[in-house]
C-alpha cells in the first residue's frame, strides 16, 4: 500500500458528511419543539409558584394582624418588612414589631409583557375585574386579599393566567 492510499482512506468522503449533516437536522428537528414547550411549561410553573408565595404571605399577615389584609398605601413594606399588630412598618424586629417579613421581595410575574412585572395595580373591585393593561405584573384587592396575575393571556391549553 502506498502512502496516498493510506490518506484516502483516513478522509471522510462527500456522501458520508452529507448523511451525518442529514442525520443531525432530523434529530434537531424533533428537539427543538420540545425544548419550546418545556420553556413554556417553565413560565405556568413559574406563575403558580409565584402566586402560592404571595398568596401564602397575605394570608399569613390577615391572621397575624386580626383579620386585616396588607393595605394598598403600604402593601409592599408591611410584607417585606417587620410590621405591630396595626400594620405600622419597621426596619428592625422589636417589641411592638414582632409580625413578618412576610416575603424577601415581591416575585416578579414571569408572564405576559408588563413594563413593570413587580408593580402592583390595586383595584377593590369585588371580584377584581379583568386585567388592566401595562399597569404592573400584579393585581391586588387590599379589602378581600385577592392576588392575581395582571395579564390577559393565556397558558399553552388556554387557561387564562389571571384565573391562576
Amino acid at each position: 500500500m502506498t502512502a496516498r492510499s493510506r490518506k484516502d482512506r483516513r478522509a471522510f468522503s462527500l456522501v458520508e458528511l452529507v448523511v451525518v449533516i442529514v442525520i443531525i437536522g432530523i434529530i434537531a428537528a424533533m428537539a427543538i419543539p420540545r425544548f419550546s414547550r418545556g420553556t413554556a411549561g417553565a413560565g405556568d410553573s413559574a406563575l403558580s409558584g409565584n402566586l402560592h408565595i404571595m398568596r401564602n404571605a397575605i394570608q399569613l399577615y390577615f391572621a397575624e394582624h386580626a383579620g386585616a389584609f396588607p393595605t394598598q398605601a403600604d402593601f409592599v413594606n408591611q410584607l417585606t418588612q417587620y410590621t405591630s399588630v396595626a400594620g405600622e412598618v419597621s426596619a428592625t424586629r422589636d417589641a411592638t414589631h414582632p409580625f413578618g417579613p412576610y416575603v424577601l421581595a415581591i416575585p416578579p410575574c414571569p408572564v405576559g409583557n408588563q413594563a413593570n412585572p413587580t408593580a402592583i395595580a390595586f383595584n377593590t373591585t369585588d371580584p377584581l375585574p379583568a386585567p388592566t393593561a401595562d399597569t404592573g405584573g400584579w393585581i391586588y384587592n387590599p379589602g378581600t386579599g385577592e392576588f392575581r396575575a395582571n395579564t390577559n393571556l393565556t397558558d399553552q391549553y388556554g387557561n387564562s393566567y389571571f384565573s391562576y
